[in-house]
């Protein structure tokens, strides 16, 4: 029997497909949204608008768009994978001409009824088309110089659209994400070597460049590295959010000042609470536990991705799994280590707690893929 009967025979159908979702990564996408809505009441004061409410609605309309992805064979989307890859670029370049500009970057497509980021959706449609390749590419030909640079070239392709917006740590995810699906993938460890070496080289380059005709950053990206390496230079202005997410972290001790009770995010002294900044109003009303729950939950998720990533004979399937999985902890870690002064502020939001459109609706598509794989894998 071939691999492909085989799957035929032994993956369930119809409405049966509902019991086989992974229920745990499901309720856990729901404990952490769950957060997310709570938080968000409270920024708000005690009110559910203006930021619950419509997340709430979008995590709904989310999770009945997992659900739909899940139902859908695991090899549909392996087909579509180079197209969905093609789409996200012609958003990309869509965005170049006719994007919404916010906060000084031209990021968005507005279709009316929401605002698009195309390189949200383009960290997932990556994964899969090099999830895809890698199915498709026999193991003998990983590490062959031709068929490394294949995917290097759809790596950097995005990240250099990503960086014109500008958005940096959106192309930071990008490279660091699509290096790890190659490794994932068995590409030799010596390419990854000459990668880091590079970037030392680059980083070296990008500081010797400051204030030349070549400057390689932009200048406020210059002003976030310089506030990263000692926020106190500028307390007031390009120190200001991370000092006073400090403060918000500090102040929560072991157990927080309780719901709601929060003063940095209260009195309004810690800017973008809703959305970058949230983990900070968490650990000040939840403290240190309130904290480490939320991260327990984080990696449980990841826990059970893995797991259901190394019991599945398919190729496409596990890489698909572990892509996404991975690029989920580079969410929450990210955001994380930026809040607390371990990263420089990057604007990345924290999965399914800070307040989004785009973002939520594309990441429970993304577990909706992972579904899809666990649901259709070979019994």
């Amino acid at each position: 029997m071939s691999y492909l009967e085989y799957t035929v025979k032994h993956v369930p159908t119809g409405p049966r497909k509902l019991l086989y979702l992974n229920w745990p990564v499901a309720l856990l996408l729901i404990a952490v949204a769950s957060v997310g809505f709570l938080m968000l009441y409270s920024v708000a004061g005690g009110s559910f608008n203006p930021w619950a409410e419509p997340q709430m609605k979008r995590f709904a309309a989310g999770f009945v768009l997992m659900i739909i992805v899940a139902m859908v064979p695991i090899w549909f989307w392996r087909n579509v994978a180079a197209v969905a890859y093609a789409g996200s670029i012609l958003l990309l370049l869509g965005v170049e001409f006719f994007g919404a500009v916010g906060m000084g970057a031209q990021r968005w497509i507005d279709l009316g009824f929401i605002r698009l980021q195309p390189s949200e959706l383009t960290k997932i449609t990556l994964v899969m088309l090099l999830a895809a390749y890698y199915d498709w590419l026999p193991m003998k030909k990983v590490s062959h110089p031709l068929w490394v640079a294949l995917p290097v070239f759809f790596i950097l392709l995005p990240t250099a659209l990503v960086l014109m917006q500008p958005d940096l740590g959106t192309s930071l995810l990008l490279v660091i994400g699509g290096g790890a699906m190659m490794f994932l993938a068995g590409v030799h460890w010596s390419y990854f070597a000459a990668v880091i070496a590079a970037g030392i080289g680059l980083i070296v380059a990008v500081f010797e460049s400051r204030g030349t005709t070549w400057q390689l950053l932009k200048d406020y990206q210059y002003r976030r590295i310089d506030t990263f390496l000692d926020p106190s230079q500028d307390p007031l202005n390009a120190g200001y959010h991370i000092t006073q997410s400090k403060i918000a972290l500090g102040s929560g001790g072991w157990a927080g000042k309780g719901f709601m009770q929060g003063t940095q995010s209260r009195l309004n002294f810690l800017p973008e609470k809703h959305t970058d900044f949230i983990f900070t109003t968490l650990a000040e009303e939840f403290g240190f536990v309130g904290a480490a729950s939320l991260l327990l939950l984080y990696a449980l998720i990841i826990i059970f991705c893995v797991v259901s990533a190394l019991n599945n004979k398919d190729r496409f399937s596990s890489l698909l799994i572990l892509g996404i999985a991975l690029t989920f902890f580079l969410f929450f870690a990210v955001n994380m280590s930026m809040v607390m002064g371990l990263a420089p502020v990057v604007g990345v939001p924290l999965p399914l707690v800070s307040y989004g459109g785009s973002a939520m609706l594309v990441l429970m598509a993304a577990f909706g893929l992972v579904q899809s794989a666990h649901v259709h894998r070979p019994r």
